[in-house]
């Protein structure tokens, strides 16, 4: 069945009906139109654009005024998707007041259609505040990057029983509290098809295996943009990193050749 605009009310849906849910992160109007018109259910603003957009070794930096900034240009170009905005660190664990006021400037300077935060019972007090405002949150557990500092590695999450406990029953109190979805990051794939048969709302994987609700990628990873970052769960689906370094280098000859621009290209 074909969706014109997506809601959050059609991802459950979808799940209820074992339709599969495609995600991939966006972060400017001309890759988020591109990727809307191609058919992706969710676009997701991650705070990884402090990594592939402005260079940073971690999500930490990005400030509130930035994921705005790129939320927006997001929203602009989006017919079919719901755009899902991360509020970067620092602007929902303070309290759950400035998690709300973090919210509330999201969604209405950017117009984008939900947020996303990262951890579990720690942020159950903003999760509650935020959904209390009417605005639609998403879950985010298992490598929870914001965290990489605490955890000091970005391996595999929740391998111990201690933490797949906890892991589970966060995944629990989200959708308890009235979060819409939920994202699992590199966690083992038995345990993420656990959290996914226990819960009704949609869960998307990344690095979470086959037996959850969607998957998400990193835009610039899944087109090969970018070639250092290799994960086991990553599929390249196209090498635009050799794609446009040739053709920029073919536009550097034609120019030091005079080539470029022929009789045609000129007035």
């Amino acid at each position: 069945m074909e969706i014109k605009k997506i809601t959050t009310h059609q991802l459950q849906e979808m799940k209820r009906r074992g339709q599969k849910i495609a995600m991939l992160t966006a972060y400017d109007f001309s890759m988020a139109k591109i990727i809307d018109a191609a058919g992706v259910d969710v676009i997701l603003v991650g705070d990884s654009a402090s990594n592939v957009m402005a260079g940073n070794e971690t999500t930490l930096p990005i400030t509130l005024d930035q994921m705005i900034y790129h939320a927006t240009s997001v929203v602009k170009a989006v017919r079919r998707a719901l755009v899902v905005v991360d509020i970067p660190f620092g602007h929902y664990q303070g309290s759950s007041g400035e998690a709300l006021r973090s919210a509330i400037r999201i969604m209405k300077e950017s117009g984008g259609h939900a947020v996303k935060l990262e951890g579990g019972s720690e942020v159950k007090d903003s999760v509650l505040r935020i959904l209390s405002a009417g605005v639609p949150v998403m879950g985010h557990l298992g490598l929870t990057p914001q965290s990489i500092y605490k955890f000091g590695t970005y391996s595999v999450r929740a391998r111990e029983q201690a933490e797949a406990e906890k892991l589970y029953e966060d995944a629990l109190m989200l959708e308890e509290c009235g979060c819409f979805g939920l994202v699992l990051e590199k966690i083992p794939a038995d345990l993420a098809r656990k959290v996914a048969s226990s819960v009704k709302i949609p869960v998307i994987g990344i690095g979470a295996g086959q037996g959850v609700d969607g998957q998400v990628l990193v835009m610039q990873d899944m087109l090969g943009i970018t070639n250092e970052f290799k994960p086991r769960f990553l599929r390249r689906y196209a090498d635009l990193h050799s794609v446009i370094t040739g053709a920029v280098r073919n536009y550097i000859t034609d120019v030091r050749s005079g080539e470029f621009p022929a009789e045609d290209e000129q007035y």
